[in-house]
């Protein structure tokens, strides 16, 4: 071979390497797209940030025995002192009692159709028949049959002490077959398929002790002491609830049973509760469970007129 081929041969081969070099790296990103050349980092964009949200406040925590009412430790039993926003001073003596689970529950944000549940709070005013230590005994005990099951929020005895029983935030079962002819027209919510509709999902249930009198099934007793009337009014004030949605039991009864609280003299008490400044309810907000949907405030009527009167209109059956 002469000298001149080997020359030109050695060019070549020197040419060749060249362009491979210049070529590798093209060559191995179009054949291999995930090795690690392919997986080198890429910068993201920073995430927006979360936008903060204002706690939301349960309505019914507010009430007497809530997290944010009156008494204000809930866990503390016996007597309890709290501030009064009355102008006459009036606190009265303040007990806890626990109540046996299956006699409350819940309170629901939509009905047994998935309707959204915006009934404003009312509060309902029964009375006990038997001594609030038997009535006290039965919310105790354990009732595994729906029709058996029965409590109250909240209790008065005869010398006016107020004894804290279902937690407002749960639903109380005050009034099983019920109906409240509010100012918009009737209001219940059904839960059940076999229990019929009922005010309990909305309602603060609170009951006087009857007298000895009162402890059967005559129309009339001698009626409540003052001291009920006062603890009452005072029960009353710290709800926030507008007198057009304050009632009785047997108001809101459709069962054409419930005649409580029987000998009930409203002249007294809503002078008594007209002794305590109005407080602005909480809006119902969509608050951890138990919730309500969101509504404005149902504004009272003519908080100040002398004729007030509670919302005492029977359902029509």
């Amino acid at each position: 071979m002469t000298s001149k081929v080997r020359i030109l041969l050695r060019s070549l081969l020197y040419g060749l390497i060249a362009l491979t070099i210049v070529l590798a790296p093209g060559v191995v990103r179009a054949i291999a797209p995930n090795t690690v050349l392919a997986q080198l980092p890429v910068a993201q964009p920073s995430p927006s940030p979360t936008p903060a949200v204002a706690p939301t406040i349960n309505p019914f925590s507010r009430m007497p025995g809530g997290e944010l009412g009156a008494p204000a430790n809930r866990s503390n039993v016996g007597v309890t002192t709290v501030a009064s926003n009355a102008s006459n001073g009036y606190v009265p003596r303040q007990e806890r009692v626990t109540v046996n689970s299956t006699n409350y529950d819940r309170r629901m944000p939509v009905d047994i159709y998935g309707n959204p549940v915006n009934n404003q709070p009312i509060v309902v005013i029964h009375e006990t028949v038997g001594s609030a230590a038997s009535a006290i005994n039965t919310f105790r005990n354990n009732h595994p049959n729906d029709n058996d099951q029965v409590s109250y929020h909240s209790l008065i005895k005869r010398d006016g002490t107020i004894v804290y029983l279902v937690p407002p935030e749960m639903r109380a079962y005050g009034a099983g077959n019920s109906v409240f002819n509010g100012p918009n027209g009737p209001e219940t919510v059904r839960l059940d398929t076999v229990l019929p509709p009922s005010v309990n999902n909305f309602a603060y249930h609170t009951s006087l002790e009857s007298p000895a009198d009162g402890r059967g099934n005559s129309s009339r007793h001698s009626g409540y002491s003052d001291a009920q009337y006062r603890s009452l009014a005072w029960l009353v004030a710290q709800t926030g609830v507008p007198t057009n949605r304050i009632t009785t039991h047997h108001a809101v009864d459709r069962s054409g049973t419930r005649r409580d609280p029987r000998s009930f003299d409203n002249s007294k008490f809503l002078a008594l509760l007209r002794t305590y400044p109005p407080v602005t309810p909480a809006p119902l907000t969509p608050a951890s469970a138990p919730q309500l949907a969101p509504q404005p405030p149902v504004p009272d009527s003519q908080p100040d007129s002398p004729n007030l009167e509670l919302n005492l209109s029977s359902p029509e059956p």
